[in-house]
């Protein structure tokens, strides 16, 4: 059974839980909590149980009461009779939202019977968690859309940030931790024996290499439990980027970051004393500290998700922009199409740009690329895909397709050869033309050829077409019953 048949199975199951008032984002926390022992008995950390709550005594139990009891014990107790880490983050304030103890037999017994292994999938459990997250992302209902990132923008985003063994990255805006795993993956497939790497090298990258902050516990709990699927021990913390302990995130290599949308509960500003601009806009907040983040030895780079008005908000967001660009080389902005995030009509950018040993004239140049004007609309009729950066990647690297990126693109911006790249989305401003504009980067957007509608509004024609056209078809099929029954 491949892996996402293993996710289908599992989705599947919460279908019989509906009944329990249990909703999608609970029955994933509850996933989370039953794989996590199923996990420990396949991986062999079974050691980090105690002993009592070990995989194979639930399994043990017949009586559907006496397991349901023992679950209850296991999520109330686990965290404080266990010395390991992760088994105390994970199931940190655990409850279960299961009623009826059948349902959670049903569960453990359709988990335990489930094929995990398979020759051609090493990392099956891993792939099969993460099938679960997108699902759950996927569902509106869920909530879950805000902590993930469409998988295709995060692996070209990570691309072209080109992470090298020996980095420290990190992700402020964690989510799920999906930016920090699709980097790990990277460096997987990138180095050529990344398990010949010294005994020094690889406990640099299982537990230092990767970390994040999450703000809110569920997420959390699934980032915990994502990167230990993925074979990493990272510091991922349960916090605030922008209170104090925010400040003790610096020094980085790198950061990939899709920060969250929308302003500061209450409008408040940050609670640190070492951002410049205090800002009710936590977009602005955000990306001030991921800039000072960076080292100022030379290298150091970011590729961060950020909304429009970002690009042109005045007042401190004037500043902040300003400042960016005095303190990093701000080389590239995309401008991303609409409806790839769950919420609707949102527009989005990635500002990718790196750091400078010096604190004033890094950005003399910013390239634009404009994925937005006269472009498809994604959804479930047009699924949003790796290929739909085909263009971009070239333009961004100066000619290097999308499908070499991994073994020859290392990271380097060469603004000769981009100059090359034959593209009418792609454009350049200098430093001056931007000071011109008021510090303002809401530029780079191709004339639009819609006329009187855009692009989005074909997609509710097009629907209307096919339901009609669905409509004459079944008037045709009814036409030949009548017929035959005449």
């Amino acid at each position: 059974m491949s892996a996402e048949d293993i996710a289908n199975k599992l989705w599947g199951l919460c279908n019989l839980l509906r009944d329990d008032g249990v909703t999608y984002h609970q029955y994933l926390n509850e996933l989370t909590y039953i794989l996590f022992l199923r996990l420990s008995e396949l991986k062999r950390f079974e050691a980090d149980i105690p002993e009592e709550y070990r995989w194979s005594k639930l399994t043990a139990i017949s009586d559907n009461k006496e397991l349901f009891d023992t679950y209850r014990e296991l999520l109330a107790t686990i965290s404080a009779k266990s010395d390991n880490a992760a088994v105390k983050e994970i199931y940190t304030n655990a409850s279960t939202t299961l009623r009826k103890p059948v349902n959670l037999k049903t569960l453990i017994t359709s988990i335990n019977a489930l094929n995990w292994y398979d020759e051609h999938e090493q990392d099956k459990l891993a792939t099969i968690y993460e099938e679960l997250l997108e699902k759950n992302a996927g569902e509106k209902k869920s909530g879950a859309g805000q902590y993930f990132t469409p998988r295709p923008l995060i692996n070209v985003m990570v691309e072209l940030m080109a992470p090298k063994i020996g980095e420290r990255w990190n992700d402020p805006a964690a989510g799920t931790f999906g930016f920090m795993i699709a980097a790990k993956e990277y460096l997987y497939r990138k180095t050529s024996d990344y398990y010949a790497l010294d005994t020094t090298q690889r406990a640099f990258q299982v537990n230092e290499a990767f970390s994040g902050c999450e703000l809110v516990q569920d997420a959390h709990r699934l980032a915990l439990m994502n990167a230990k699927l993925h074979g990493l021990e990272s510091r991922i913390e349960l916090g605030d980027t922008l209170s104090e302990l925010g400040k003790s995130f610096r020094n980085y290599d790198g950061v990939l970051a899709n920060p969250p949308f929308g302003t500061k509960q209450g409008g408040e500003r940050p609670s640190r004393d070492d951002l410049t601009y205090l800002s009710s806009n936590k977009q602005l907040n955000f990306l001030q500290h991921i800039y000072r983040s960076l080292h100022k030895r030379g290298g150091a780079r970011a590729a961060v998700v950020l909304p429009d008005n970002v690009l042109f908000e005045d007042g401190d967001g004037r500043k902040i922009r300003r400042d960016l660009m005095d303190k990093c080389n701000l080389h590239t902005i995309l401008r991303l199409p609409t409806g790839i995030f769950y919420a609707a009509g949102v527009k989005t950018n990635v500002l990718f740009f790196e750091r400078g040993t010096t604190e004033t004239g890094n950005t003399r140049q910013v390239w634009f690329y404009d994925m937005r004007t006269n472009a498809p609309s994604y959804g479930k009729r047009t699924p949003f895909t790796r290929n739909a950066f085909a263009d971009f990647a070239r333009a961004y690297t100066g000619g290097i397709d999308l499908a070499d990126l991994n073994e020859q693109y290392d990271g380097t911006i060469d603004h000769a050869k981009r100059a090359a790249v034959a593209d009418e989305r792609f454009s350049c401003l200098t430093r001056e033309q931007i000071t011109a504009k008021n510090d303002s980067l809401d530029l780079g957007l191709i004339a639009d050829d819609s006329h009187a509608s855009s692009a989005h509004d074909d997609e509710p024609l097009d629907i209307a077409r096919e339901a009609a056209n669905e409509l004459k078809a079944m008037h045709l099929e009814l036409e030949k019953i009548i017929e035959l029954l005449g």
